[in-house]
This record gives structure tokens, sequence and C-alpha cells, in this order.
């Protein structure tokens, strides 16, 4: 069969107009295994199925495509970037964007391998070609580019390549064509930064960094929120931070939110601001951040008083942003009152907001009780049955409440906030005492789909696998723990059937 898809190609090139061999050659390749497609790649001639794609002809080209993307996987990246290097150029710039997405497949091949990718960069046309793609209609397109360049710039040679030379000038030339692709460049230069603090040199020095910063801090709102999605990707590396302290770049964003009160506009770009602050707090120390940045705290606790969800969600989901370790925990305790109150609110909304907020809310919530076994003390233990406690009347049977009702997120949400608490004492005690709730654990028949089986399997795990759970629980129940551990998270009772003598 190899070599009936061998005939057809050489078929084809001979044509002018091979329709009929196309469609046929289309046809074997369903079937041909890679393998042997493999064995006879160094006999194939590809070029004339590149040529066939300039052709005005809507089957023609859709053919080429799906039969080039078939047999590119059996050629070898250097292969491809030696021999077929002027027709990716030309693959670029067709007009039908399916051919771009195929040549970019192929140069997205050529830059994951190290000996193919030096063919690439020492072809300014074609690197050219592919920064252009950045500034087109189609996103597919767009991304792809600039996953190819960015991998480009893992290496040295990449950097110089992109960053001292013309294309330079390309880059910025491109980023004028509209903002949604001046965007789209911003995310490639954070992609770049984000690799290392060499990267990053190149990327300010290119002045494309120092551009983002001032639209970042500038008086439109809108660009506001969008390049703090950007700034916040680049503040997720240690030397990203450091070199946003050391440009005054988080002082100018906690002025921006002091300023926020009298800001009518405030609502668009505050959020994204408020979750810069929650990421930068769990990355490097809470306690220092929210010291150094006190609008933060304040602005969080003042955003789950507002009446628009959005708010409130971006408020819940900071809480749960710091309050996922340690140190967040004793940022938070040191509010007191005003904290209890917050968690009261939390406790609300997940009882009676839209079921986005609620689960919001339970992940939040979950985030905020979860001590890890080696770092309880008697302490903290205080700290989250006191925050439980400030939660509802009664939260457990809260929790058991939204478990219960039809929403596989909402029952696989609730469960992760008992998953949380269930290596703590005095939650083994409340669920221990509060009635029906162990056998609620054990009943399998609650469960329907696999993620509400898996987050139950994580909830017996979690008490199974707990020191205090045999003395609390009692044994029988603990035993039962570990056999519903042992057999599994899908684990179905078999039915007997009893035979009765004489029936039908």
């Amino acid at each position: 069969m190899a070599a009936q898809a061998l005939e057809l190609l050489r078929e084809v090139s001979r044509l002018e107009a091979p329709l009929e061999e196309l469609r046929a050659l289309h046809s074997v390749l369903q079937t041909l295994p890679l393998s042997e497609l493999r064995e006879q790649a160094a006999e194939m001639r590809l070029g004339p199925l590149f040529s066939l794609l300039n052709e005005n002809h809507r089957e023609q080209t859709t053919l080429c495509v799906s039969i080039l993307e078939r047999l590119l996987q059996a050629v070898e990246p250097v292969h491809v970037a030696r021999n077929l290097g002027a027709d990716l150029q030309r693959g670029l710039t067709h007009p039908d964007d399916s051919v771009k997405i195929l040549t970019l497949s192929q140069v997205g091949r050529i830059v994951e391998n190290s000996d193919a990718v030096t063919e690439i960069l020492n072809n300014a046309e074609l690197l050219k070609q592919i920064i252009y793609c950045i500034g087109g209609d189609n996103l597919s397109v767009a991304k792809a580019a600039i996953k190819s360049l960015s991998r480009i710039s893992l290496t040295q040679a990449g950097l110089e390549a992109l960053f001292e030379s013309n294309l330079l000038d390309d880059l910025k030339r491109v980023m004028k064509t509209n903002d949604i692709v001046r965007y789209r460049v911003y995310e490639l230069i954070v992609e770049i930064s984000s690799v290392s603090p060499e990267s990053l040199t190149y990327c300010t020095t290119s002045g494309l960094v120092t551009q983002l910063l001032r639209e970042l801090t500038g008086e439109d709102v809108l660009v506001r929120a969008t390049c703090i999605e950007m700034v916040t990707s680049l503040a997720y590396t240690h030397h990203g931070r450091q070199y946003l302290a050391q440009e005054g770049v988080i002082d100018q964003i906690s002025n921006i939110i002091v300023g926020a009160d009298s800001d009518p506009f405030s609502s668009f770009y505050l959020p994204g601001f408020v979750k810069f602050f929650g990421n930068l707090a769990i990355m490097d120390s809470p306690q220092q951040i929210c010291e150094r940045y006190p609008i933060f705290v304040e602005k969080v606790f003042e955003m789950t008083e507002s009446q628009d969800p959005t708010m409130i969600g971006v408020a819940v989901d900071t809480i749960g942003i710091l309050g996922s370790n340690v140190e967040g925990k004793q940022v938070l305790q040191k509010t007191g009152t005003r904290f209890e109150r917050l968690l009261m609110k939390i406790g609300y909304q997940a009882k009676n907001a839209s079921t986005e907020l609620k689960i919001r809310c339970l992940d939040a919530i979950s985030s905020i009780f979860y001590i890890s076994p080696e770092q309880q003390t008697d302490d903290l233990l205080r700290m989250t049955e006191s925050w439980f406690s400030s939660l509802s009347r009664d939260p457990l049977e809260l929790f058991r409440g939204i478990s219960n009702q039809p929403f596989p997120e909402l029952h696989c949400a609730a469960l992760k906030v008992f998953t949380a608490i269930a290596n703590q004492p005095w939650a083994q005690k409340l669920m221990f005492n509060s009635p029906g709730f162990v056998e609620y654990v054990m009943d399998r028949s609650v469960e329907h789909d696999k993620a509400s089986k898996d987050a139950k399997y994580e909830l017996v795990k979690a008490l199974a696998n707990s020191k205090t759970i045999a003395e609390i629980f009692g044994n029988p129940n603990y035993l039962r723990l570990r056999t519903y551990l042992s057999e599994g998270p899908y684990y179905v009772k078999p039915i007997s059937t009893t035979a009765v003598e004489g029936a039908e």
C-alpha cells in the first residue's frame, strides 16, 4: 500500500490538474500506517504537492493540506527544514488559513528539534513571515506563530535572531496593525521574558516591556484591564517580580488601587489589579505584601461588600489564594472579627448565590481551611475551628445540603470542603456527631458520575489516612473507610441472585 501511495504521489507531480489522483492518494493514506510511510520517506517528493496549494481551487487545496499533514508526519523535522524551507515560506503567505496552520505546525516540529531549529534561525525571511502571522485575523494562526517564536527564543541564538536584527522592527511594525495584535505581541514578549533573567533583559532592551508597563499605568481603563493580566504572568517568575519591584511598577499598581474609589470606571481594571496582588502575596510572602500594601487587603474586604457578583467573585478567589498557606491564614487571622464577618458573607453566598459563585466560594473555603498534617498546631486547629463556626449556624449541614443538590459541580465542590477539613480532629468530631454523616460518607449510591466518585474517594482517603480517625470514628467505622479505600472509587457491590426452583 505504501508503494501505491508513492506511485500516486509521482502521478500527482506529473499532472497539471490531478484532482482524481489527489482523491485516490487521500483515500489510500487514511488506512496506511505511519510506520510504512516512514520507511518510504526518503523517496517522497513533496514539493509538487506544495506547489498545488498555489492553485485557486478549494477542493484541491483542502486535499493537499490533508495529504501533506499525513505525509509530513513521516518526514524528519531536519529534512523538512533543509529541503522545504521555500515551500514553508510560501505557505505562511498563503491566503487560505488552513495552509498557514499546516505550515506553522511544521515550524512547530522544527523548533522543537535542536538539529532542525538552526535551519530556521538562518532563514530570516521565514522568521519574518512567522512574525507577520501574528497580525492575521485567524487566532489559531496567531497562536501557533507566537508559540513557535517563543520556542525559538529559548536559545541564545534565537534571542539574538529576534532581538538583534531587523526582525525586531518587523515585530514593532506588526504591533501597529491594531490593539488586538499589539496585545498578542505583548503576550509573546511576556512569554519570552518569563524564561530567564537573560531573556527579560533582551525584552526590556527592545523597549517592548517598557511600552507594556506604560500602557498598564496609562489612562485607558480597558487597556489597563488587558495589560494587568500579562504583567501578572510576568510576576509568576522571581526575576519578573524583581524587575517589577525595581521599576516601581508594584507601587504604581498599589497607588492606582488607592485612587480607584474616585474613578467611576475602576470596575473595569480593579479585579485584575487585586488578583495581581493576590498572586504576588502567595508567591512571595503574604505577610510582607499585605504589610507593605495594606490597600490590597482593604480593597479585598471592601469588594466582598459589593453588589456586583464579579467583584465578590474576585474577592472570594483572592481570599482563597491568600489563605492557601499558613502564613496567609495568619495574615487573615490578624484582621480579627472583620475576617469572621467576611466568612459569614462567604457562607451566605455559598448557599444563595449563582451556581458559578457558589462553586468559587466553596473552592475558597476549601483553600482557607486546609492544613497539611505536618503543619497542624493547636493554635492553627483552634483558629480553623473558630473560622468554621463563623460560616453559618450549622456549617456541616450547609455543605451537606449543597452536596445533595443535583449539580455535579456543586456536589464535588462541597465534597472538597469536607476533604479539606477531614484531617482535623475538631472536624472529625463534628462529622461523627452529625446524624447520618458517617453513612453519607460510606454510601456509594449518592455519586453517579466519575468526577463525583473521585471527589468522594478523596474524602474517604483523607479520613482513612488521618492518625486520629480510628479514635474519633471508632474502629468499626475506621475499618469501613479502609475497605472503601482498598475497593477504589468505582467499586460496585455485586448483586446476589438466588435461583428458585421452577422459576422461569
